[in-house]
């Protein structure tokens, strides 16, 4: 089934590119639809149970990184849904979480150089202002990640700051304890997953505060937040093949879509083979074979 929209009666959501989200209050309802994005354009053809992949490894990885979250429940059954509701339109695609004040800066962390970072990396030997050695190669892993924050966009692109830049809003000891805890758990995020067959060679993290307690929130760690690679594939010096919507980029970039005009539909096959590396990185990550 794929779910482009949901309703909830008497609350209207507020629509992201991929996500519904309802406020209750003190508790939000984050229901992550089958919509799918790219060029930053929402494409007019869903992903099948892509909102139910994503959201249980999400569910997955707060449960194992074991750090403070937003999380109060991914239990369709446990949530305040107003009644009459069709619970099995939100089950396995739903998280209540608690209500923060969220960090107004996206803490990104990579392990490996890839993206925008390896086309400044061919310019300058840095990534977002940071001073790399010389002779790394595109995909190559770093000698240990960087955190490279960026500014959170309410439309269009979001735009790479310097640490520096971060603390002078955030402050010097908010955004060392941002950097240090999105580093750790980059790091046993990546280990784990390394160990299963994916390599994460780069994420993005949010964070938000609550009654003064610093706790992830969002997502963590998917394929829409991060790039996974292939491990027994990997090789440096090229782009790498990856678990996430590589399949629709590559299409629509051969498509002759302008990327300025509204999107096309895309091609059952695309639709499939785009569900299957999502329905993998699910298996090799939790060890699951169904959503």
């Amino acid at each position: 089934m794929t779910v482009l929209q949901t309703s909830l009666s008497g609350l209207t959501p507020k629509r992201g590119k991929v996500r519904d989200v309802y406020d209750f209050g003190n508790s939000l309802l984050l229901v992550s639809t089958d919509r799918i994005s790219a060029f930053d354009w929402i494409l007019p053809t869903g992903i099948p149970d892509k909102g139910k992949i994503l959201n249980q490894i999400a569910a997955f990885w707060f449960d194992y990184l074991g750090v403070p979250n937003h999380v109060i429940t991914t239990d369709i059954e446990k949530m305040p849904l107003p009644t009459g509701t069709d619970r099995s339109v939100f089950a396995g695609r739903s998280t209540l979480g608690k209500k923060c004040k969220v960090v107004a800066f996206e803490c990104i962390v990579r392990g490996y150089l890839s993206g925008s970072g390896w086309k400044e990396y061919q310019q300058s030997e840095t990534v977002c202002g940071i001073k790399l050695p010389a002779g790394l190669r595109e995909s190559g892993k770093l000698p240990e990640p960087i955190f490279t924050p960026s500014t959170k966009a309410e439309a269009g692109h979001d735009e790479n700051i310097s640490f520096e830049q971060m603390s002078s809003v955030t402050g010097k000891e908010v955004s060392e304890t941002l950097r240090q805890k999105a580093l750790d758990i980059f790091i046993k995020g990546a280990e784990y997953a390394l160990k299963r067959g994916i390599i994460i060679a780069d994420t993005k993290f949010e964070f938000g505060f609550l009654d003064g307690q610093l706790l992830l929130i969002d997502e963590v760690l998917t394929p829409d937040s991060s790039r996974f690679w292939d491990a027994a594939q990997y090789e440096p010096g090229r782009g790498q093949l990856s678990f996430d919507k590589q399949f629709v980029r590559d299409w629509l970039t051969q498509s002759g879509w302008d990327k300025n005009s509204p999107p096309p539909e895309l091609p059952a096959d695309i639709v499939a083979k785009t569900r299957e590396k999502y329905l993998e990185a699910f298996r090799i990550l939790t060890g699951k074979n169904t959503i």
